[in-house]
Parts: structure tokens; C-alpha cells; sequence
């Protein structure tokens, strides 16, 4: 049998930007002047977001934070800062930090102390996301784009050690980092470790997480791409003589509105997709040409194509035919995802975006009362999955 968990994900996005400084700018990440974002707004909005989670740790729905940085998409800027006050206002529910920016902090030392010390004051129920992350982010952090992805998996090798290594100092010498004496204070309350999970589609990655043994998060990638990915993990665990992984190392993430009724959902889901069409515009140097962002083969298209268009509205049946988003009432959501769950072969986690775009504060917490109350039990004691022919990963 097996029961699937959900997650609330929030990117406490800023949409009180006038439209006309929207459509005028060429990018809302990275470039868009910080005066545009009023404190007072802000402060307002952080704590709406902390009341949703207080109600979340009452109703059983665990809680995703994050972090970006520059822009009118996120105001998480400090995940650390952020996943450590939601240690201490929950008490029940786990906590992912989905995550930290490896690839642009510095110092993996010190973020394996932040989620040492997170996951005390948690009193272990903290998980640990990763992220390659890229773009607008490399530019905010003042980070090297290239080689990006051998430097995230030196960075997880490194912050594994720092955390499950309870003997004394030991030195660091790698390609990337350097430290001559690791021993960080305190330990996790977790033994030997929080539970590691990271975000990715590309293939080469999932099969490394599925060798690795971490969980696999896909961002709205759909019924096929999932599939796909999945499949890419589950043979990189056969190839290497590893167990069938179950359900619950793999997770997907997908805009997520319950109504009292369907209508209703379709209605104030309609609100959520200016998460796409306006928060994530940003420069094609950032979003195309920069260096290490783009697969060297691909690079002469990407040239040829040029300026990114801003995408236009993405209408809520559409975005669920595909398989990005649930929603509708309890028994419509709850169905959405067993079929989802049936088309990829298999999810134990779903995340659930809903307070995005111009969703209001009373609308996410109906949203989450209902999907605790009554698609979550829905979701329970699910009978195995019929054995079918996984879909052939990408090479």
C-alpha cells in the first residue's frame, strides 16, 4: 500500500508592481529596482505566509520553503533566515528547504551548519533540498556559471561529511573547496542525516540521484517528462545493483487549487499563472547566453531564436490536461493526481503551489483546508500500481 504526502509551497511572489513598470521593463528578475517594493507590503505578506503555515502544521500538510533572489517572483531571499522561523512557529509537520543555492553560496560548510542548527531547532523535521539554480542567480550571488553541475555535487559530497561526521575535525581538499578544519556545532538531531532531495529533469542527474539514493523533485514537467525521468532513476538503481526504489523518492510539484466546487477552483486558479507570464521574465543573457547555461550543441539555437517573448496567459484546463496543475473540488484534485501518479508510475509526494501569483491570503488557506480535510485521506493506503513498462529514458 502506499500513501501520498502533501507538501505546501510558497514563493511569496510581489505583484503590487504597477502594470505599466512591468510591461515597460525587459526583465522583473535581477534587474527590476528595489523601489518598487514597499516594506510595508512586504512585512504584510511575510505574515499572511506564516499564518498559512501555523494553519498548515495544524491541518498535516508538510511545508516546502526556497529562495531567490532580485526579483518580484520571490521574496524568500534568505532561506536560511526563512526555514528557520518556520522551525519555530510549527510543531508537527516535516520541513524541505528546496533549498539553499548551492552553486552560488560560497561556503558549503556554513550552509551545513544553518541546516544543522535548522534542524535542532526543529527538533528533527527538517529535509534537505537542493538546487543547481543558474541564471539571474548566478549574476545575484556573483557566482561562476560554468561547471556549475560539478561543482553542486561537490558541494552535497561535502555537506553529507560535514553532517554525519561526529569524530573530530577533518580537512576538505577538492576541486572546487578547500577546508582545512570541518567540525561544526551543533549535530543534526536527525542520524545520520536529514533526508536529501533535490530538484531536477535533466536525465544524467536524476540517474546520479537515483545511484545516490535522493529523492527526486520535478518542477511542472508534465506526465511525459516525468515518466521519463523517473524512468532514467529507476535504471541507474538496476544498472548499479541497487534496490527498486519506492514511491517516496520521487516528488512532483504543480500549481494546486481546491474549491468548494469546481467552477470555483477554475476561477481563482486562473490567478495563479501569472507566476509564469509575469514574475519569471528575464534577459536572454540570463536566460539563454550565459555561459554554462545552455549545452553547448543547443547554443546555436538558442542564438537564432533570439529574445525571449514574454509567454501569454496559460489557461487553467490546459495547464491540468498537461499535468501541471490540480484543481477543482476535493474529489476532482484527489482523482487529478492518482491519475497522475498512474501515468508517471509511481509519486509519494506532491507539492502543492498555490499561494502564487494573485491568489489571495483567505483563498490559499480554503485551499488548504480542504485539501487536508478531503483530498489528503483520499490519498491514503492506495493499492500498488499495476507493473507496467517504465518509458525509456533519454539518453
Amino acid at each position: 500500500m502506499t500513501s501520498i504526502e502533501l507538501w505546501n509551497h510558497c514563493e511569496n511572489p510581489y505583484p503590487f508592481v504597477p502594470a505599466e513598470v512591468l510591461d515597460a521593463a525587459p526583465a522583473v528578475r535581477a534587474s527590476l529596482p528595489n523601489r518598487y517594493c514597499d516594506p510595508h507590503i512586504a512585512a504584510r505578506l511575510y505574515d499572511e505566509i506564516f499564518d498559512e503555515y501555523r494553519l498548515c502544521d495544524e491541518l498535516g500538510l508538510n511545508i516546502v520553503t526556497n529562495e531567490h533572489h532580485s526579483g518580484i517572483n520571490n521574496l524568500w531571499a534568505a532561506s536560511p533566515v526563512i526555514t528557520g522561523i518556520v522551525a519555530r512557529i510549527t510543531e508537527k509537520v516535516r520541513i524541505l528547504s528546496l533549498g539553499t543555492l548551492i552553486t552560488v553560496r560560497p561556503d558549503p560548510v556554513r550552509v551545513a551548519t544553518e541546516y544543522a542548527t535548522i534542524d535542532v531547532v526543529s527538533r528533527g523535521r527538517l529535509d534537505i533540498g537542493f538546487v543547481k539554480s543558474g541564471a539571474t542567480e548566478m549574476v545575484s550571488g556573483d557566482a561562476n556559471p560554468v561547471r556549475i553541475r560539478e561543482r553542486e555535487w561537490e558541494a552535497i559530497d561535502l555537506i553529507e561529511k560535514t553532517l554525519t561526521s561526529h569524530d573530530g575535525p577533518f580537512s576538505w581538499e577538492g576541486k572546487f573547496f578547500q577546508h582545512a578544519h570541518v567540525n561544526v556545532w551543533p549535530r543534526c538531531w536527525q542520524q545520520p542525516r536529514p533526508e536529501f532531495w533535490a530538484a531536477t529533469s535533466d536525465f544524467p542527474t536524476c540517474a546520479e540521484l537515483g545511484r545516490r539514493g535522493i529523492v527526486n523533485t520535478l518542477l511542472f514537467g508534465g506526465y511525459t517528462r516525468t515518466k521519463q525521468a523517473y524512468a532514467a532513476y529507476r535504471k541507474a538503481r538496476a544498472a548499479a545493483g541497487l534496490p527498486t526504489p519506492g514511491e517516496d523518492r520521487f516528488s512532483y510539484m504543480a500549481f494546486c487549487y481546491v474549491g468548494e466546487t469546481d467552477k470555483e477552483a477554475m476561477r481563482v486558479g486562473q490567478k495563479i499563472p501569472w507566476f509564469l507570464t509575469v514574475s519569471m521574465k528575464s534577459q536572454p543573457q540570463m536566460s539563454k547566453f550565459q555561459p554554462g547555461q545552455i549545452l553547448p550543441a543547443m547554443t546555436p539555437a538558442a542564438w537564432r531564436q533570439g529574445v525571449s517573448k514574454r509567454p501569454g496567459n496559460l489557461d487553467v484546463a490546459s495547464l491540468i490536461a498537461q499535468g501541471q496543475m490540480f484543481a477543482g473540488n476535493p474529489d476532482t484534485v484527489a482523482r487529478q493526481i492518482k491519475e497522475f501518479r498512474r501515468r508517471v508510475g509511481g509519486v509519494g509526494r506532491i507539492i502543492m503551489m498555490t499561494r502564487q501569483g494573485l491568489v489571495t491570503h483567505a483563498e490559499a488557506e480554503r485551499s488548504f483546508t480542504l485539501a487536508a480535510r478531503e483530498v489528503l485521506p483520499q490519498l491514503q493506503d492506495l493499492e500498488p500500481l499495476d507493473a507496467e513498462q517504465p518509458a525509456e529514458a533519454a539518453e
